[in-house]
C-alpha cells in the first residue's frame, strides 16, 4: 500500500480491515475490467481508508465501501453532430451521477479524445470526497465526451455542445446534477450547453450550470479558482515548515484555467515560475514566464504554447511534456492531466531539490510517484485536497443563483482562501487522529470519506 507504507499489521482490527479493503477492491477490478484509470484512483482511496475501518468497524458492517465504489446512475449516449462540410460526425457522451449523500451530484464536462468510462467513473469517484472536503452541499459527479475542440469552428463547437445537452438535459437540474467546465470545456462551451438547456427547459434557470460568463449568472473568481485554490493550499502546507513561495522556483504544467491562474497566484506571492505547457510541448523561461503573454496566446489567439518563443526568444521550446519535470524547482503544481507524473519523473525532481508537490490536475502523479515523495518527505498535496477550489466556488455560484445575488471578487477569494485552510486543516487533524501524521493522502480521504459514509448510514440503504 503506498500511501500507507507506515501503517503495520500489528492489531487484528487493521488485519481485518486491510483484508476487507483487498477484497472489495478485487470485485471491483472483476466488475470493471480494463478501466485502469478508476482501478487506480480506487486503489488509493481504499488502501487510504483503512485506520478508519480498522477503528469503525460499523462501515464494514454496513457495506459503506461497495456502496460508495458503485456510481447511482452511469449514462452513456449518442452525440450527432454537423461539421462545416456538412459530414455528420459520432462523438460518445457521458455522464456518471456516483453519489449524492451530501447534495446534488456537482461535478464538470471534459471534452477530450481521452474521454471513455474509466476516466470519467475515476474523476467522479474523486469528485466525491473532493466535493464532501470543502463543506459545501454537494455530492459527486463527472461527464463529457470523446469530442476534441481544438481545431474545430465556433459553428462546429456549438452544433455538437447543442446536441450534447439535447440529451443530457433528461438527467440534469439545478437541485439533481449541476455540470461545469473541465478540459476542453471553458467559456464558450458552457455558454452553448447553457443556452441550449434553457431553450429546451423554456425557462431561466441559472443555477443548472456554474463557470458561466459573468453577464448571465457566472461568479467572479471562478476562472481563477482552481489554479488559485492549489497556491493557497499549498502556501498552508509550505507554512508549517517555515517556507513559502516567496523567493521559491515554480514549475508548473498546463496552460489552461488552472495552470494560469496557479501562474498568476504564485507570481503575486514572489515566487518564479520558470515553465508551463501545453500537449505539445513545454517552454522554459530562466527569466521568469510573461504571464501577459501566456493569457494572450490561450485566452485570446488559442495558440499552441511554442508560439511563447517567437516573442520571448530568450526562452526554450520543447516538444513533448514529461521533460518539464527535469527542470529543478523548488515547487512543482502538475495542473495538466492525469498520470503526468511518474516514478521517475518524481526521483528527478526531488534529486534537483523539491520541497513541495500541490495536484492542481486530478491525479497526475502516479502511485509510484506518490510513494516516492512520500519516501523522501516532501510536502504532498493530493488533487482531492489542492483542486477543489475550483468545485467550492462552482458551489458558492450554485447557492448565489438560487438567492438571486452577487458577490465581488474580492468576497468570493476570500471566501475561497478560508476554504482552502479548513481543507488543509481538516486533512491533517483527519491524518494526526488516524495514525498517519503528515500523510494528506489519507488525512484529506478520511475526511471526504467520513462526511459521506456517515451521511449515507443516516439516510438508510438506498
Amino acid at each position: 500500500m503506498t500511501v500507507l507504507a507506515d501503517l503495520k499489521d500489528t492489531d487484528t482490527e487493521t488485519i481485518t480491515a486491510k483484508n476487507y479493503v483487498n477484497e472489495v477492491f478485487e470485485t471491483v477490478k472483476k466488475r470493471n475490467p480494463n478501466e485502469r484509470e478508476f482501478h487506480q484512483v480506487v486503489k488509493e482511496i481504499f488502501d487510504s481508508l483503512v485506520p478508519l475501518f480498522a477503528r469503525h468497524p460499523e462501515y464494514m458492517e454496513q457495506s459503506i465501501l461497495e456502496r460508495v465504489v458503485e456510481p447511482e446512475r452511469l449514462i452513456t449516449f449518442r452525440v450527432p453532430w454537423v461539421d462545416d462540410q456538412g459530414k455528420v460526425q459520432i462523438n460518445r457522451g457521458f455522464r456518471v451521477q456516483y453519489n449524492s449523500a451530501i447534495g446534488p451530484y456537482k461535478g464538470g464536462l471534459r471534452f477530450h479524445p481521452t474521454v471513455n468510462a474509466s476516466i470519467i467513473k475515476f474523476l467522479g469517484f474523486e469528485q466525491i470526497f473532493k466535493n464532501a472536503l470543502t463543506g459545501q452541499p454537494i455530492g459527486g459527479g463527472k461527464g463529457g465526451a470523446d469530442f476534441d475542440p481544438k481545431g474545430q469552428s465556433d459553428g462546429e463547437i456549438m452544433r455538437f455542445t447543442q446536441s450534447f445537452m439535447t440529451e443530457l438535459s433528461r438527467h440534469i437540474g439545478q437541485d439533481i446534477d449541476v455540470p461545469a467546465g473541465d478540459i476542453g470545456v471553458g467559456a464558450r462551451e458552457i455558454g452553448f450547453l447553457f443556452g441550449q438547456y434553457k431553450r429546451i427547459r423554456g425557462g431561466y434557470e441559472a443555477g443548472i450550470l456554474t463557470g458561466k460568463g459573468l453577464g448571465y449568472g457566472g461568479s467572479l473568481t471562478r476562472t481563477e479558482a482552481t489554479g488559485y485554490g492549489t497556491v493557497y493550499f499549498v502556501q498552508e502546507m509550505l507554512k508549517e515548515k517555515g517556507l513559502s513561495f516567496h523567493g521559491s522556483t515554480v514549475v508548473i504544467s498546463g496552460s489552461g484555467n488552472v495552470s494560469i491562474y496557479a501562474i498568476e497566484k504564485a507570481i503575486q506571492l514572489g515566487a518564479k515560475v520558470v515553465a508551463c505547457s501545453d500537449s505539445d510541448g513545454y517552454i522554459y523561461d530562466p527569466n521568469g514566464v510573461n504571464l501577459r503573454t501566456v493569457k494572450r496566446l490561450k485566452e485570446v489567439e488559442r495558440k499552441r504554447i511554442s508560439a511563447y518563443v517567437e516573442e520571448h526568444p530568450h526562452a526554450q521550446y520543447v516538444k513533448g511534456c514529461s521533460g518539464i519535470w527535469s527542470i529543478p524547482c523548488d515547487i512543482a503544481l502538475p495542473c495538466a492531466t492525469q498520470n503526468e507524473i511518474n516514478e521517475k519523473s518524481a526521483e528527478i525532481l526531488v534529486a534537483n531539490g523539491l520541497k513541495a508537490i500541490g495536484e492542481g490536475a486530478n491525479m497526475p502523479s502516479t502511485s509510484e510517484a506518490i510513494q516516492v515523495f512520500m519516501k523522501t518527505g516532501i510536502l504532498f498535496g493530493p488533487a482531492k485536497a489542492a483542486n477543489a477550489g475550483g468545485v467550492a466556488v462552482s458551489a458558492l455560484e450554485m447557492a448565489r443563483n438560487s438567492a438571486r445575488l452577487s458577490c465581488t471578487f474580492d468576497e468570493v477569494d476570500s471566501k475561497l482562501q478560508n476554504i482552502m485552510i479548513d481543507i488543509y486543516k481538516n486533512s491533517v487533524k483527519a491524518a494526526e487522529d488516524y495514525g498517519c501524521p503528515g500523510n494528506l493522502v489519507v488525512g484529506a480521504n478520511i475526511a471526504g470519506f467520513k462526511k459521506v459514509a456517515d451521511a449515507m448510514i443516516a439516510q438508510g440503504v438506498i
